[in-house]
């Protein structure tokens, strides 16, 4: 069994390098549960000179921290103890040197300090990106720590002001983790109520649960006091046991003594103190370092359910992500080529169900042929165009010298001609919103097809090609709207006019007036000309009119009258007609060959032209490779864990 959890210690520490190396190190906004916070770990925290340092050094047994005044530590350390056999090498290895091993640790005092400048820079400013050290020893326990900021009250020269404010967010960021292990360290020679370790600790942990109290530099304590109270846990109780700690003198640190040597004599002050002698076995640096790594050989195999059942979603959720980002592309023409055109499918499969009704968008083309045409008819100046002084003067015209013996049929036909020119505008109106319409759905349709996202160079290549075919639709559409208002204007129904009652001037046998007409006498036709015969005295005009000698208002009105008759026979054919040359010159085409020009081309391109098309978006790649990679730690993690977590 003690194989199995030393090796479920290391999984979890190759799983925490591996975490980092991928920019996750708990807290962040990422888009997956974060791994990181789902592995149980030891969070070391205390305020600045609580001998923090000191303690993870005497754990350690080797003098490796940078040391000074005011804020050393300035990223987290994560620090992973790995036992080795008896007479096998001591050797460090930090996560941003994997291939280099470190024997002196003077040099790595060194690396921390450089590696946290590379971050930070020659500031005393904090990152939350850990450091990882990697220490092989026989003499050490398996276990994980991560040293953090120590808890500050004030800011000094060159700090941020709120620097305060900041470690703590960073502390408690990492403490605030339900698997988190808190190590909580307080000097002896400070009252315990006013320790900012156990303050932090009691608000994320308020049961004691997860929070083992060290209570540093108990030779340091006046004479005739001690820390019995806080040890025997009277003074603030704790579900584990509280441990006192020794720390080297400063004096020691200035002589470097050795670390084995503070080892013996923290033993001896113990085992000869008459304050502790009978905690002795439960006191000192060597028995905290046992206490943490068994508490943590447990809490992971406790939370190794949880563990797995996280990776599993997390596998499901990044498998399903890279599926929507889309795979990596193959680099042969062929296999280019071919996800190009199921892509142009994809795209074109969601333009029509757009016009279809599958999707919204289509039925704007149904409200231009069913509201803006028959608004834009209705706007027409008919009523201008066939006003009475208008209609006068263009049948006047059209007669010249020779006035029209019944009708005037080429005024007749000069003022239908003049209302169906009129036309035009709202059959070209038509044309130009059907193509707006069209081409929103284009830019909608590239936007929703999600395998287009990640190639914004194809994005652009379609939008062009489909514009500039839906430009030729619209240009074939307008020909053809124009023709059906030439069409009207090129041959007129004549049924509709032989219908009409005919204006005939009304005589009677051997042309004498019949009985009953006003004009009774010779003497009448001679007062009056031929041409006033049949006009009403109330209709005849201003005889120094020269329209109005030749007929009455009310002729000119019943000629207008019937000209609006047949414009508006032929306004309700062109609203029923222009929908259906406009749907047959532009939906039905943009439905079959919107990108047939496209498609001609595309087969025309060399290799190195269609990479370019499929040339992704830096950020989308980007994302995929993290995705990948992470991904490939989890399924990694998984196996592993399987292999060492039930073994017996």
């Amino acid at each position: 069994m003690t194989a199995t959890m030393e090796s479920l210690i290391g999984l979890v520490n190759r799983i925490q390098r591996a975490c980092t190396a991928l920019g996750d190190y708990g807290g962040g906004d990422s888009t997956f549960a974060s791994l990181w916070d789902a592995l149980p770990s030891v969070a070391v925290v205390g305020g600045q000179s609580s001998g923090k340092s000191s303690v993870l050094e005497s754990i350690v047994g080797r003098d490796f921290l940078p040391r000074g005044s005011g804020i050393v530590t300035r990223r987290p350390l994560v620090l992973q103890l790995h036992k080795t056999e008896s007479r096998s090498e001591e050797y460090a290895e930090f996560g941003h040197l994997p291939r280099k091993r470190f024997t002196d640790f003077a040099l790595v005092r060194k690396e921390i300090a450089d590696e946290t400048d590379r971050i930070t820079g020659k500031t005393k400013q904090i990152s939350p990106i850990p450091i990882h050290l990697s220490i092989y020893s026989p003499d050490v326990v398996n276990l994980t720590l991560i040293d953090l900021p120590g808890l500050t009250k004030i800011a000094v020269e060159g700090q941020s002001e709120t620097i305060v404010e900041d470690i703590e967010n960073m502390v408690r960021l990492y403490v605030e983790k339900p698997n988190s292990i808190i190590l909580a360290i307080s000097p002896a020679n400070q009252d315990i109520a006013t320790s900012d370790a156990i303050k932090l600790a009691k608000e994320v942990d308020p049961l004691g649960e997860r929070t083992f109290g060290v209570v540093t530099k108990l030779d340091l304590m006046d004479k005739g006091t001690n820390a019995l109270d806080v040890l025997e846990g009277r003074s603030y109780r704790l579900q584990h046991p509280w441990v006192g700690i020794v720390n080297r003198s400063q004096a020691d640190i200035n002589k470097n003594t050795d670390m084995m040597y503070a080892r013996r004599r923290e033993r001896e002050y113990f085992a000869t103190s008459p304050d502790y002698g009978h905690l002795a076995n439960k006191m000192g640096s060597e028995y905290l370092a046992k206490l943490l790594s068994q508490h943590l050989e447990t809490v992971i195999k406790a939370k190794i359910p949880g563990i797995i059942s996280l990776i599993n979603k997390g596998v499901d959720e990044m498998e399903a992500e890279l599926d929507r980002l889309g795979r990596p592309i193959a680099v042969d023409a062929g296999a280019q080529l071919y996800t190009i055109l199921e892509l142009c499918r994809a795209f074109d499969k969601i333009f029509k169900e757009h016009l279809d009704g599958g999707r919204p968008g289509g039925d704007r083309i149904y409200g231009v042929f069913d509201n803006q045409l028959p608004a834009a008819l209705r706007k027409l100046p008919f009523d201008k165009h066939l006003s009475l002084q208008n209609v006068r003067k263009i049948v006047s015209e059209a007669d010249g010298y020779q006035p029209h013996l019944i009708a005037p049929e080429q005024g007749y036909r000069r003022l239908i001609e003049g209302s169906l020119n009129l036309f035009r505008g709202p059959a070209e109106a038509s044309v130009d919103a059907v193509h707006f319409v069209l081409k929103e759905l284009v830019r909608k349709s590239i936007g929703e097809t999600e395998e287009l996202r990640r190639f914004p160079t194809l994005q652009s290549a379609l939008a062009a090609a489909a514009g500039e075919s839906l430009e030729k639709f619209r240009d074939e559409s307008k020909k053809t709207v124009i023709r059906l208002v030439e069409m009207e204007s090129s041959y007129l129904t004549v049924d509709f006019f032989r219908k009409l009652p005919q204006e005939v001037e009304r005589v009677g046998p051997n042309g004498a007036p019949p009985p009953g007409d006003r004009r009774t006498s010779s003497a009448a036709d001679r007062r009056h000309p031929q041409q006033d015969r049949g006009i009403p005295n109330s209709d005849r005009v201003n005889p120094t009119d020269p329209l109005g000698d030749r007929y009455a208002d009310a002729h000119f009105r019943r000629i207008g009258s019937n000209v609006s008759s047949y414009i508006g026979m032929v306004s309700d054919t062109i609203k029923s007609t222009i929908p259906k040359a406009v749907v047959l010159c532009q939906v039905k085409e943009a439905k079959q060959n919107l990108l047939n020009y496209f498609y001609t081309q595309i087969g025309r391109k060399e290799a190195k032209q269609l990479s370019e098309l499929l040339d992704e978006d830096p950020t989308l790649m980007s994302k995929r490779l993290e995705i990948a990679k992470r991904l490939e730690l989890y399924k990694v993690s998984r196996d592993e864990i399987d292999a060492v977590a039930w073994v017996r």
